[in-house]
């Protein structure tokens, strides 16, 4: 059959941006599925999805006009059924063949095969391949059925009976393999070559479109659309890129003189505004300098977030005064877009000024009684009650690492700080922004005289807030962070909210990671069950909580085994460390290395092996096995000799585990591998007299113990 490009496209309504780029990808996937299945094309077909905002549309190259024949194995019965002794066809078989509409004729060739448990009948029938026309319609069909759409709208269809389900109302559709329409419908439309390009910018209207080719051309010509979503978000961050040089080249009162400038980095903005426009035109637009008082956070938040544009920095990150606009149309004169822009962002940025200046009359302690006020959650009360307990576990956190880092004024400080942390959410402009929770308790607190370290824990106590985000830049902010989340981990736990599936309200796996993170990256000297035994301290007198350390532990764990893995540790070799249950995280890194280095050595395998096989046999012991060896007892020369070699290799690993030179610990361990071996060779550990059992019970109890210091290397062996 003759192979062709295709092209199909479904022009609809304003599509929702923020899902725009992923409905276009999953159309485009989903149809390539479809036509797969239909024998229509295979699987390795280029495919270039489209999607603007009225519009979702797929090239997929080298289509079948029709599918290949096929052939396809039936079924019929029983030989013993379907065929006499001597080899003849059974009414029973001749009625079933002449229901397929075959005769006699093709029992001569019917295969015999057997289903496991008689030998079957079977009858190779050709089916004719699916055409085109049919498979595209199924295809289509099951995409848009799959798409993930945030929001199903139901509209009617023009005969005001017909009801429709989709995204957005659909208006057109088009079907062409080559330069052929392909007569299908979907969604009440029916197939043309004809679309429509931009509302107010198009020069043909509609557009006729030659071929499956030439869409994208022809779109961006006669349509002045930028069909593709890549293309589209390319051109905008080239114009980006292109005005902000521009504007630095000019500089402005404000800049005082010629200055770098860039756009604000945001690939989720540029996602979006790729999303709202279909022939993008950067502009450039201004507002007062007086405007800059107010923290920048607060003015690049509101243009983003409400005006979608792209704030202007300068070299050190500083905002300016400018800001670039991404229209969907190109006037000759674009002065009357930018004032109109100009105009509307100048109240938007009002805003945040009064609600700058209002905050700023009331100190954040005055405020810290408001939050008794505040609901956190209905079985562990208000936010006020929260940071009581988070204060009493920074205190805790704050007096230990004091004592090891000669800071004597590190309880108190965090004290302060915990207290004060969550005021700024009673602000006007965290209740406006919530985002910027922290990061404006930070200004207050400055402004309130207070001391940098402090300001900078109330922002940095949300840290980290999202995979590779920064951890807080001092040690008050890093007690603040770990009471935070602790308190969160525990109390959550402790009501019985615990993650589900793909389910965690309470983004209990992000606190998790964070504590894990805080700890190990610090390598802070604090044992994790005894920060849970802080943590759940303050909890006393919560009505209803149920402490659960040993869960929120091996909750702990978990989230840490699998960081530990998606760093590029083996699973045997987390498995091996984190077994253990390490007190102190940020040992784990330098445990790993040393496991690392000890499978290297060729003595890895047996001892591995034989470390497992000794905690077999330490499990399958009758009673508790003490590790205690008599040396009068041991009666064979290989008991003996590892004992001694024990003897010998104990003192050096023991000696290297202490200064924390696990690498050392765990190689000391290789002179073992002979006497180890020969111990099983030769010894039997269960032996008729029990005095000898159990004092080489106890050998082995000791082997064990000498060899799992670090890690348990039986791990190794799996």
């Amino acid at each position: 059959m003759s192979a062709k490009n295709l092209l199909v496209e479904l022009l609809v309504e304003e599509l929702p941006p923020k899902a725009l780029n992923t409905l276009g990808n999953e159309f485009a996937k989903g149809m390539l599925a479809g036509l797969v299945r239909a024998q229509l094309v295979a699987a390795d077909a280029a495919v270039e999805a489209f999607a603007s905002p009225r519009r979702l549309a797929v090239h997929v190259a080298n289509v079948r006009t029709q599918a290949d024949q096929r052939s396809v194995p039936t079924k019929l019965m029983p030989v013993s059924v379907g065929l006499t002794p001597d080899g003849q066809a059974t009414p029973a078989l001749l009625k079933r063949l002449a229901g397929m509409g075959l005769d006699a004729s093709a029992v001569a060739s019917l295969r015999r095969e057997s289903d496991g448990k008689v030998e079957v009948l079977f009858v190779d029938k050709i089916e004719t391949g699916m055409t085109l026309a049919a498979g595209l319609e199924l295809a289509l069909k099951e995409a848009l059925a799959k798409l993930p759409i945030p929001k199903v709208m139901t509209y009617q269809l023009t005969d005001g009976w017909t009801t429709v389900n989709f995204v957005r109302p659909a208006h057109g559709l088009v079907a062409l393999h080559g330069a052929e329409v392909v007569p299908i419908s979907v969604l009440g439309l029916q197939a043309g070559r004809n679309t429509h390009g931009h509302r107010f910018e198009a020069s043909v209207d509609p557009i006729v479109l030659k071929d499956a080719d030439s869409y994208a051309q022809q779109l961006e010509t006669e349509g002045a659309v930028i069909a593709s979503f890549a293309a589209r978000r390319a051109e905008i961050a080239r114009q980006l890129a292109a005005a902000a040089a521009k504007a630095g080249e000019e500089g402005s009162v404000a800049l005082r003189g010629s200055v770098a400038l860039r756009p604000i980095d945001d690939p989720a903005l540029l996602d979006e505004v790729t999303a709202l426009v279909e022939r993008p035109n950067v502009l450039m637009g201004q507002f007062e300098a007086a405007f800059l008082e107010v923290p920048q956070e607060c003015l690049i938040l509101t243009m983003k977030a409400n005006q979608k544009y792209f704030p202007l920095l300068d070299g050190a990150g500083k905002l300016t005064n400018r800001f670039l606009i991404v229209s969907n149309i190109r006037p000759a004169d674009a002065s009357a877009v930018v004032g109109g822009n100009e105009r509307v962002v100048r109240p938007r940025l009002a805003d945040a000024k009064f609600f700058f200046d209002q905050d700023r009359k009331k100190p954040l302690e005055a405020r810290v009684l408001g939050l008794a006020r505040v609901v956190y959650h209905n079985k562990l009360g208000t936010q006020g009650e929260r940071v009581q307990r988070v204060c009493a576990i920074a205190r805790s956190i704050g007096a230990q690492l004091g004592a090891q880092f000669g800071d004597v004024a590190l309880s108190n400080q965090a004290d302060q700080a915990a207290l004060l942390a969550k005021a700024d959410l009673l602000t006007d402009m965290v209740g406006e922004f919530p985002e910027l929770q922290g990061i404006m308790g930070r200004y207050y607190a400055l402004h309130d005289g207070l001391a940098p370290e402090i300001a900078d824990a109330i922002e940095d106590h949300y840290k980290p807030r999202f995979a590779g985000d920064s951890l807080p830049r001092g040690r008050v902010g890093l007690v603040v962070a770990l009471a935070d989340k602790l308190e969160t981990l525990v109390g959550m736990f402790g009501i019985g909210q615990v993650p589900t599936g793909d389910k965690d309200p309470f983004a209990l796996r992000r606190h998790a990671l964070g504590v894990i993170r805080m700890l190990s990256e610090n390598d802070l000297d604090l044992p994790l069950d005894a920060l849970l035994q802080t943590a759940v301290a303050p909890f006393a007198a919560v009505a209803g909580f149920k402490p659960a350390e040993a869960a929120i532990a091996d909750f702990i764990y978990e989230r840490l085994a699998g960081s530990l893995r998606d760093q590029g540790y083996s699973a045997q070799e987390v498995d091996a460390v984190v077994s253990l249950r390490p007190q102190r995280l940020g040992e784990i890194p330098k445990r790993l290395a040393a496991v690392r280095a000890f499978a290297a050595l060729p003595e890895a395998a047996s001892l591995a092996a034989a470390n497992k096989r000794v905690g077999n046999i330490l499990k399958k012991a009758e009673g508790n096995v003490t590790a205690r060896i008599a040396t009068e007892l041991l009666k064979e020369p290989a008991e003996a000799a590892l004992n001694v070699a024990l003897e010998r290799v104990q003192p050096l690993s023991q000696a290297a585990f202490a200064k924390g030179d696990y690498t050392a610990s765990l190689k000391a361990l290789a002179a073992l591998r002979e006497p180890v071996d020969k111990f099983f060779d030769h010894v039997m550990v269960n032996a008729e007299d029990p005095q000898l059992r159990t004092n080489r019970l106890g050998l082995l109890a000791v082997l064990h113990a000498a060899m799992n210091q670090v890690a348990d290397i039986s791990k190794l062996s799996s």
